[in-house]
């Protein structure tokens, strides 16, 4: 099949859709960060979109003035840009180390985008999603995965930790529970475990 030039043989068809993957393993998440262990703007991309469910054009729009004097256990409002709604997080330990480290990383003013590029001053969704594909294949995940695996990665965790799905449904700003499970890529087995408990 003959492709037209700029087109992309890889785009699902019109109409169609490419569902990506929350990473399912600790062991696949540990391999990631020892993977950027070395690169302190990878990194934090990463471990804020598994600890914050923000989408990725949500964490690009982060500046730095936004973050550096955040404590754990700190909360900060941050736009959402589906829904132009303000979402809080609380910073966990994990989250706030890796904002550190990369605020340590170079000078950084506060207007300046936290995540900027070498190429442009902002990192741009299509690269993220294009990063988090290589980081998983480095970690030896097989799947499809994507810009939105990070914040699928942090429900899918949520969830298996017992938080209530009404809790996960408001994060996400679903209307059904249905919305979410699908959302996670929940499959019926998962689901099935839940009922064998004995009460």
């Amino acid at each position: 099949m003959a492709f037209e030039k700029g087109e992309n043989p890889h785009h699902p068809a019109l109409g169609s859709s490419t569902k990506v993957e929350p990473i399912r393993t600790k062991a696949g998440i540990d391999r990631i960060k020892r993977l950027l262990d070395d690169k302190p703007r990878d990194l934090c991309l990463f471990i804020l979109g598994i600890n914050t469910a923000f989408r990725a054009n949500e964490l690009l729009s982060l500046r730095a003035g936004q973050v550096r004097h955040i404590a754990i256990g700190d909360s900060f409002d941050l736009k959402q840009s589906k829904t132009k709604q303000y979402r809080r997080v609380t910073l966990n330990a994990s989250a706030h180390k890796a904002i550190q480290v990369l605020l340590n990383s170079r000078a950084y003013k506060d207007q300046d985008p936290l995540f900027y590029s070498q190429r442009n001053p902002v990192l741009k969704v299509p690269a993220v999603n294009a990063m988090v594909k290589q980081w998983c294949r480095w970690g030896g995940l097989k799947g499809n995965y994507g810009s939105h695996t990070l914040r699928k990665t942090w429900g899918y965790w949520q969830y298996q930790n017992r938080t209530p799905i009404p809790l996960l449904m408001e994060a996400y700003g679903h209307q059904t529970q249905q919305q979410t499970l699908a959302y996670l890529c929940i499959q019926a087995p998962e689901i099935a475990e839940i009922y064998q408990m004995e009460l």
